[in-house]
């Protein structure tokens, strides 16, 4: 019985040499799978280590850029703009107009009051109409005085009259012909003081010179208006009015930059309070002169498309550009830097950075635009792009944004 216990325990050989082989056989066979895994993971970058790049987005770029030769800020300023004011002292009674109403040359602003100016123009009135009577009355006196005269004048040679009573005959006439001389010539001085005292009426009322927009109120009902302003609570301007059709960019350019700059050159112009809108516009003129704490010279930009959107002292920025633009060329275009563009099997391509790895596009381009490359087709706006390196980089690869 001990001898058969003892044969349980012998190990046999063959078995296990026989299920070793088995085992290496299987192996065998899989290490090719594995590695052709191994090989297709690693083309595609899953393997690999993350490669640092340079990025850059896909933009929004307007032609213009490429055609800048210099840029300069600014404001935007009325070239015909008044602060209307009165010519008299005197209390506003009425103000027909505020902030942002348009008016017209001639159209009443305000009235101011007149009661002394209206009794003034009335006396004047009068006093022209009394002129007017006593002429009347001077003139038929001076008739009397004339058939008077006549008739001592055929009496006096056949001695009816004595030279006395002619001699008093001919002073009256006289007289009578000075005093409507006198008359006349106060007639005129009548009709001059009524035109004074219309005039003084007149400047109760404040006018608009030339169609403009308010730009500021600054009185009220009530408030003394004098034409300095110098008396304690008073005030000068009513209001402040521009002209919009007349607004102009303003800029400085610095003197070594201003031979770049020449009359009717073709600009354009931003404004930081309409972002997205981009206007045409001309050089109209280069003051000449220099501000010398600043070495710079003032140029004037006109405005090629009015937008009631454009204020005064709104800031700008100027473009100078090389030529005028297309109407294709006022719009943008979606680009990126040529640098992160690549030729393959005779496409071109960019390489597309999303979620960690590299996937290759293949772009339908357009023209150049300065260190720019137009994108027609196969991008989107704001896409991230590989700048460098491209030549390590592939479809699949895992990279790592560089700082």
């Amino acid at each position: 019985m001990a001898n058969d216990d003892l044969s349980v325990l012998n190990i046999d050989k063959s078995r296990i040499s026989r299920r070793g082989k088995k085992k290496h056989f299987v192996y065998l066979l899989l290490l090719p799978a594995f590695l052709i895994i191994v090989g297709v993971l690693y083309y595609q970058g899953v393997l690999t280590l993350a490669v640092k790049v340079d990025v850059a987005r896909v933009v929004g770029l307007y032609p213009s850029e490429a055609y800048t030769l210099l840029n300069a800020s600014g404001y935007v300023v009325a070239q015909r703009k008044a602060a209307v004011a009165s010519k008299i002292t005197a209390r506003l009674v009425s103000l027909s107009v505020e902030e942002g109403s348009p008016v017209k040359a001639g159209q009443e602003i305000a009235r101011l009051e007149s009661d002394d100016l209206e009794a003034a123009r009335n006396r004047a009135l009068a006093d022209l109409e009394f002129v007017r009577f006593k002429i009347e009355q001077v003139k038929a006196e001076l008739t009397d005085a004339t058939r008077s005269h006549q008739r001592n004048k055929q009496l006096l040679p056949k001695q009816y009259i004595s030279m006395a009573e002619y001699d008093v005959g001919e002073a009256r006439y006289r007289t009578a012909r000075a005093a409507l001389s006198a008359e006349e010539a106060a007639l005129k001085a009548s009709r001059a003081a009524l035109r004074v005292a219309a005039v003084n009426l007149e400047y109760a009322i404040i006018r608009a010179p030339f169609d403009a927009l308010v730009l500021t109120k600054n009185a009220d009902i009530g408030d003394i208006v004098t034409p300095v302003g110098a008396a304690a609570d008073s005030k000068s301007a009513v209001v402040n009015i521009a002209d919009m059709d007349s607004l102009m960019v303003e800029v400085d350019v610095s003197e070594s930059n201003i031979r770049q700059v020449y009359v009717k050159q073709p600009c354009e112009i931003r404004l930081d309070a309409l972002p997205e809108a981009r206007f045409a516009g001309r050089v109209h003129m280069i003051v000449p002169t220099a501000d010398r704490s600043k070495a710079s010279v003032m140029v004037k930009i006109a405005f090629l498309e009015k937008d009631r959107q454009i204020l005064p002292e709104m800031s700008a920025k100027a473009a100078f550009l090389s030529q005028p633009l297309t109407v294709a060329e006022k719009e943008p275009v979606m680009a990126v830097p040529t640098a992160a563009l690549m030729e393959a099997k005779g496409e071109n391509i960019v390489f597309l950075v999303q979620d960690g790895k590299i996937i290759q596009k293949t772009v339908r381009l357009g023209r150049q635009l300065g260190d720019m490359t137009e994108v027609k087709s196969g991008l989107a706006s704001d896409d991230v792009i590989a700048l460098n390196p491209l030549h390590r980089l592939k479809q699949g690869m895992k990279v790592v944004i560089s700082d």
